[in-house]
């Protein structure tokens, strides 16, 4: 047994699992503050540890700019009293909330997040069928839903569950679509050989926007963020799937939908952005053979917190989507869109042989 593989991909693991736990807690932070920004608001600036705040110039700092805040949502989630109904169904209830976290958390292990750190390759799971993977873990995230919706034994947590179901299916074969014409560009299924492309041809959205395009939108429906956020509309469902869960349950669902969006944009820098490369810093550099993992690691933290921002904004800037657009914008516009698509590449990838 290969007890120096297993101690790094445990440790490979840790570090995977606490930058996505960490980034969550800050991109929670962050939607504050720029919620607050767009609405004329000053937003979180009040919560201050007692040994930190009192530091001239640091303390203040950091309390105005809100740094401490997802502390106290964490303790406030695990103080909070869990209450279960008497009328749910309790094993279901249960469950609901760990099948929403846990795929997003396993998209993570195939995603190459750096090059190299001595000899240690910076993704968890280098397999040869990546993407496949990912799609395949992606589709498990509506099980949660569905079973949190169906569990609440409650009417408005199950129509959101019953509009979650519909909306996952919808666009995941819209999305699953917009990622054909890149494989068939680089040749391959493992996300390494893709980055590695992209430092020598270039990113893959100047060759495919609208494959680009159509996988920003479908994320955005993935993930349940406004303009889509129609399992969990609180105008009409209260909370949809959300409505009867408090404390850390509640607060796995929150974990959950930002997760997903941590992991999607992971997927976009990966896919259409070079991943952990730059247009004059590639695999190629004079200087990328030694002492670089590290900014590597950092340019592809940069673009994931760039694309978390993106998210993030569009949900402060656009209204909700009718349920009937939502569905006549993934059957009838990006299902033919990503066909043509596909067909377009075809043709042109067999002009150019």
């Amino acid at each position: 047994m290969d007890w120096r593989f297993i101690t790094f991909t445990l440790l490979k693991i840790v570090c995977a699992i606490g930058a996505v736990l960490t980034m969550f807690a800050y991109s929670v932070l962050a939607e504050r503050k720029i919620s607050a920004a767009i609405q004329d608001r000053i937003g979180p600036n009040r919560v201050a540890l007692p040994l930190i705040g009192g530091i001239p110039l640091i303390g203040p700092f950091l309390t105005r700019l809100g740094f401490w805040q997802p502390v106290a949502d964490g303790l406030k989630a695990f103080l909070k009293e869990d209450f279960t109904p008497s009328y749910v169904r309790k094993a279901y209830f249960w469950l609901a909330p760990a099948l929403t976290l846990i795929p997003s958390l396993l998209t993570v292990a195939v995603i190459p997040f750096g090059s190299n750190l001595g000899e240690q390759r910076m993704v968890i799971a280098d397999l040869d069928v990546g993407i496949l993977y990912t799609f395949g873990i992606v589709s498990l995230g509506v099980y949660g839903i569905v079973l949190a919706g169906y569990a609440a034994n409650s009417k408005y947590p199950f129509l959101g569950g019953i509009r979650s179901s519909a909306q996952l299916i919808s666009y995941e074969i819209a999305m699953g679509m917009s990622v054909i014409p890149l494989f068939v560009l680089v040749g391959h299924l493992n996300l390494s050989r893709v980055i590695e492309y992209q430092a020598r041809h270039g990113w893959l959205i100047c060759y495919a926007p609208v494959s680009f395009l159509i996988f920003l939108v479908s994320a955005f429906a993935e993930t349940n963020r406004l303009p889509f956020d129609l399992p969990e509309c609180e105008t009409e469902l209260v909370a949809g799937y959300n409505t009867e869960y408090s404390s850390m349950k509640f607060a796995l669902f929150f974990m959950g939908e930002y997760a997903n969006m941590i992991a999607a944009s992971a997927m976009m820098v990966t896919l259409f952005f070079g991943g952990w490369t730059l247009p004059f810093w590639g695999l190629d550099h004079p200087a990328a053979t030694a002492g670089t993992g590290l900014i590597h690691i950092g340019i592809f933290l940069g673009k994931v917190l760039s694309l978390m921002v993106v998210f993030i904004w569009v949900r402060w800037m656009l209204p909700r989507f009718r349920y009937d657009q939502l569905m006549d914008l993934g059957w009838r516009r990006f299902i033919p869109l990503a066909l043509a698509n596909i067909l377009f590449y075809a043709v042109w990838l067999r002009a150019r042989a």
